[in-house]
Protein backbone atom coordinates (compact mmCIF):
# COMPACT_ATOMS: atom_id res chain seq x y z
CA UNK A 1 0.00 0.00 0.00
CA UNK A 2 1.18 3.53 -0.78
CA UNK A 3 2.27 5.69 2.13
CA UNK A 4 -0.05 8.41 3.30
CA UNK A 5 0.84 11.97 2.33
CA UNK A 6 1.20 13.80 5.61
CA UNK A 7 0.89 17.21 3.89
CA UNK A 8 -2.65 16.42 2.74
CA UNK A 9 -5.83 17.05 4.67
CA UNK A 10 -7.31 13.89 3.12
CA UNK A 11 -5.40 10.82 1.94
CA UNK A 12 -7.22 8.02 0.15
CA UNK A 13 -5.36 4.83 -0.68
CA UNK A 14 -6.40 1.81 -2.75
CA UNK A 15 -10.05 2.48 -1.98
CA UNK A 16 -12.57 -0.02 -3.33
CA UNK A 17 -16.28 -0.21 -2.63
CA UNK A 18 -18.45 -3.03 -3.95
CA UNK A 19 -22.20 -3.51 -3.67
CA UNK A 20 -22.75 -7.20 -4.33
CA UNK A 21 -21.64 -7.64 -7.94
CA UNK A 22 -21.31 -3.91 -8.72
CA UNK A 23 -17.99 -2.14 -8.12
CA UNK A 24 -18.81 1.49 -7.35
CA UNK A 25 -15.18 2.51 -6.69
CA UNK A 26 -12.23 0.56 -7.98
CA UNK A 27 -8.86 0.94 -6.23
CA UNK A 28 -8.67 4.73 -6.22
CA UNK A 29 -5.96 6.80 -4.53
CA UNK A 30 -6.17 10.56 -3.96
CA UNK A 31 -4.70 13.33 -1.86
CA UNK A 32 -6.71 16.47 -1.07
CA UNK A 33 -4.52 19.39 -0.01
CA UNK A 34 -5.47 22.09 2.46
CA UNK A 35 -6.85 25.43 1.37
CA UNK A 36 -8.32 24.42 -2.01
CA UNK A 37 -11.76 24.32 -3.61
CA UNK A 38 -11.88 21.03 -5.46
CA UNK A 39 -14.49 19.88 -7.94
CA UNK A 40 -15.37 16.18 -7.88
CA UNK A 41 -16.70 15.89 -11.41
CA UNK A 42 -18.29 13.02 -13.26
CA UNK A 43 -21.49 11.80 -14.90
CA UNK A 44 -24.35 10.53 -12.78
CA UNK A 45 -23.51 7.07 -11.47
CA UNK A 46 -19.76 7.59 -11.67
CA UNK A 47 -19.10 6.99 -7.96
CA UNK A 48 -19.06 10.56 -6.62
CA UNK A 49 -21.71 10.07 -3.92
CA UNK A 50 -20.28 6.69 -2.91
CA UNK A 51 -16.89 8.33 -2.32
CA UNK A 52 -18.49 11.14 -0.33
CA UNK A 53 -20.46 8.69 1.85
CA UNK A 54 -17.28 6.72 2.54
CA UNK A 55 -15.49 9.94 3.55
CA UNK A 56 -18.32 10.72 5.96
CA UNK A 57 -18.34 7.24 7.51
CA UNK A 58 -21.79 6.43 6.11
CA UNK A 59 -20.38 3.46 4.18
CA UNK A 60 -17.52 1.10 4.98
CA UNK A 61 -14.82 0.41 2.35
CA UNK A 62 -14.54 -3.05 0.84
CA UNK A 63 -10.79 -2.46 0.69
CA UNK A 64 -8.40 0.41 1.23
CA UNK A 65 -8.61 3.35 3.58
CA UNK A 66 -9.39 7.02 4.02
CA UNK A 67 -7.57 9.29 6.49
CA UNK A 68 -8.92 12.77 7.22
CA UNK A 69 -6.81 15.07 9.40
CA UNK A 70 -5.01 12.01 10.75
CA UNK A 71 -8.11 9.97 11.57
CA UNK A 72 -10.23 7.34 9.89
CA UNK A 73 -13.83 8.46 9.24
CA UNK A 74 -15.72 8.39 12.54
CA UNK A 75 -16.45 10.50 15.59
CA UNK A 76 -13.17 12.41 15.34
CA UNK A 77 -13.65 13.39 11.72
CA UNK A 78 -17.28 14.44 12.20
CA UNK A 79 -15.92 17.20 14.44
CA UNK A 80 -13.92 18.71 11.54
CA UNK A 81 -15.99 17.76 8.46
CA UNK A 82 -19.08 19.74 7.48
CA UNK A 83 -21.24 17.72 5.10
CA UNK A 84 -24.05 18.76 2.79
CA UNK A 85 -25.74 15.61 1.42
CA UNK A 86 -27.30 15.38 -2.02
CA UNK A 87 -30.79 15.03 -0.54
CA UNK A 88 -32.10 17.03 2.39
CA UNK A 89 -32.19 15.17 5.69
CA UNK A 90 -34.09 17.91 7.51
CA UNK A 91 -37.62 17.19 8.75
CA UNK A 92 -40.23 19.56 7.35
CA UNK A 93 -42.01 20.01 10.66
CA UNK A 94 -39.21 21.90 12.42
CA UNK A 95 -38.61 25.64 12.39
CA UNK A 96 -35.42 27.37 11.30
CA UNK A 97 -34.86 28.41 14.94
CA UNK A 98 -34.89 24.74 16.01
CA UNK A 99 -32.39 23.93 13.28
CA UNK A 100 -30.09 26.64 14.61
CA UNK A 101 -30.38 25.13 18.10
CA UNK A 102 -29.58 21.63 16.80
CA UNK A 103 -26.43 22.81 15.02
CA UNK A 104 -25.37 24.86 18.05
CA UNK A 105 -25.77 21.83 20.33
CA UNK A 106 -24.16 19.27 18.00
CA UNK A 107 -21.17 21.21 16.66
CA UNK A 108 -18.73 23.18 18.81
CA UNK A 109 -17.46 24.96 15.71
CA UNK A 110 -20.89 26.25 14.64
CA UNK A 111 -20.99 30.05 14.31
CA UNK A 112 -24.59 30.86 15.19
CA UNK A 113 -24.11 34.58 14.61
CA UNK A 114 -22.80 33.99 11.09
CA UNK A 115 -25.80 31.79 10.31
CA UNK A 116 -28.21 34.41 11.67
CA UNK A 117 -26.55 37.10 9.59
CA UNK A 118 -26.90 35.09 6.38
CA UNK A 119 -30.51 34.18 7.14
CA UNK A 120 -31.27 37.85 7.80
CA UNK A 121 -29.64 38.88 4.49
CA UNK A 122 -32.08 36.55 2.72
CA UNK A 123 -35.00 37.75 4.84
CA UNK A 124 -35.64 34.19 6.06
CA UNK A 125 -37.45 34.32 9.38
CA UNK A 126 -36.11 31.91 11.99
CA UNK A 127 -39.74 31.33 13.00
CA UNK A 128 -40.49 29.80 9.59
CA UNK A 129 -41.30 26.07 9.50
CA UNK A 130 -39.21 24.39 6.82
CA UNK A 131 -42.35 23.01 5.16
CA UNK A 132 -43.43 26.57 4.27
CA UNK A 133 -40.21 27.32 2.38
CA UNK A 134 -39.60 26.79 -1.33
CA UNK A 135 -37.12 24.13 -2.46
CA UNK A 136 -34.54 26.79 -3.31
CA UNK A 137 -34.92 28.48 0.07
CA UNK A 138 -34.61 25.14 1.90
CA UNK A 139 -31.39 24.47 -0.04
CA UNK A 140 -30.09 27.87 1.05
CA UNK A 141 -30.98 27.26 4.70
CA UNK A 142 -29.23 23.89 4.73
CA UNK A 143 -26.14 25.33 3.04
CA UNK A 144 -26.05 28.22 5.52
CA UNK A 145 -26.00 25.72 8.39
CA UNK A 146 -23.19 23.72 6.79
CA UNK A 147 -21.05 26.73 5.83
CA UNK A 148 -21.50 28.38 9.24
CA UNK A 149 -19.30 25.76 10.83
CA UNK A 150 -15.57 26.53 11.18
CA UNK A 151 -14.63 23.17 9.71
CA UNK A 152 -11.42 21.89 8.14
CA UNK A 153 -13.23 20.10 5.33
CA UNK A 154 -16.54 20.98 3.68
CA UNK A 155 -18.06 18.21 1.54
CA UNK A 156 -20.92 19.41 -0.64
CA UNK A 157 -22.77 16.81 -2.73
CA UNK A 158 -24.62 18.40 -5.69
CA UNK A 159 -25.34 21.68 -3.84
CA UNK A 160 -26.74 23.44 -6.93
CA UNK A 161 -28.77 20.64 -8.51
CA UNK A 162 -32.46 21.35 -8.94
CA UNK A 163 -32.46 25.02 -7.91
CA UNK A 164 -33.06 28.10 -10.04
CA UNK A 165 -30.19 30.27 -11.39
CA UNK A 166 -30.68 32.97 -8.74
CA UNK A 167 -30.44 30.36 -5.98
CA UNK A 168 -27.33 28.91 -7.63
CA UNK A 169 -25.67 32.31 -7.62
CA UNK A 170 -26.38 32.76 -3.92
CA UNK A 171 -25.18 29.25 -3.10
CA UNK A 172 -21.89 29.74 -4.93
CA UNK A 173 -21.39 33.11 -3.26
CA UNK A 174 -22.03 31.52 0.13
CA UNK A 175 -19.55 28.74 -0.57
CA UNK A 176 -16.66 31.08 -1.30
CA UNK A 177 -17.28 33.91 1.15
CA UNK A 178 -15.79 33.94 4.62
CA UNK A 179 -14.71 30.32 4.71
CA UNK A 180 -11.41 29.49 6.37
CA UNK A 181 -8.65 29.76 3.76
CA UNK A 182 -6.86 26.83 5.42
CA UNK A 183 -9.94 24.67 4.91
CA UNK A 184 -10.71 22.52 1.88
CA UNK A 185 -14.01 22.37 0.01
CA UNK A 186 -14.85 19.24 -1.98
CA UNK A 187 -17.76 20.02 -4.27
CA UNK A 188 -19.44 17.25 -6.24
CA UNK A 189 -21.47 18.17 -9.31
CA UNK A 190 -22.20 17.43 -12.93
CA UNK A 191 -23.13 21.09 -13.58
CA UNK A 192 -19.56 22.12 -14.30
CA UNK A 193 -20.12 25.36 -16.18
CA UNK A 194 -21.98 26.80 -13.18
CA UNK A 195 -19.22 26.19 -10.63
CA UNK A 196 -16.03 26.30 -12.71
CA UNK A 197 -15.20 29.89 -11.76
CA UNK A 198 -14.78 29.04 -8.06
CA UNK A 199 -12.65 25.88 -8.46
CA UNK A 200 -8.91 25.56 -7.85
CA UNK A 201 -8.60 21.88 -8.75
CA UNK A 202 -10.66 19.13 -10.33
CA UNK A 203 -10.98 15.37 -10.03
CA UNK A 204 -12.60 13.55 -12.94
CA UNK A 205 -14.24 10.27 -12.00
CA UNK A 206 -15.96 7.74 -14.25
CA UNK A 207 -17.27 4.23 -13.61
CA UNK A 208 -15.54 4.16 -10.23
CA UNK A 209 -12.11 5.18 -11.59
CA UNK A 210 -10.29 8.49 -11.19
CA UNK A 211 -9.36 9.51 -14.73
CA UNK A 212 -7.77 12.91 -14.00
CA UNK A 213 -6.57 15.08 -11.15
CA UNK A 214 -5.45 18.56 -12.16
CA UNK A 215 -5.50 22.23 -11.29
CA UNK A 216 -7.99 24.29 -13.27
CA UNK A 217 -5.12 26.51 -14.41
CA UNK A 218 -3.24 23.54 -15.89
CA UNK A 219 -6.28 22.40 -17.87
CA UNK A 220 -6.75 25.86 -19.35
CA UNK A 221 -3.03 26.21 -20.12
CA UNK A 222 -2.36 22.72 -21.46
CA UNK A 223 -5.57 22.18 -23.41
CA UNK A 224 -6.64 25.77 -24.14
CA UNK A 225 -10.15 24.84 -22.99
CA UNK A 226 -12.44 25.55 -20.09
CA UNK A 227 -12.91 22.74 -17.59
CA UNK A 228 -16.46 22.29 -18.86
CA UNK A 229 -15.32 22.00 -22.50
CA UNK A 230 -12.53 19.60 -21.61
CA UNK A 231 -14.87 17.50 -19.47
CA UNK A 232 -17.33 17.25 -22.37
CA UNK A 233 -14.50 16.12 -24.63
CA UNK A 234 -13.17 13.51 -22.19
CA UNK A 235 -16.61 12.13 -21.34
CA UNK A 236 -18.15 12.32 -24.81
CA UNK A 237 -20.36 9.30 -25.51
Amino acid sequence: MNEMNTDSLVSIRNLTKKFRKKTALDNISLDLPKGRIIGLLGPNGSGKTTLIKLMNGLLVPTRGQIVIAGNFPGVETKACVSYLPERSYLPDNIRVSQLLSYFTDFYEDFDRQKALSMLDSLKISIDSPLKTLSKGTKEKVQLIMVMSRRASLYILDEPIAGVDPAARDYILKTIIQDYNEEATILLSTHLIADIETILDDVIFIRDGHVTLTSSVEDIRTNYNKSVDAYFREVFAC
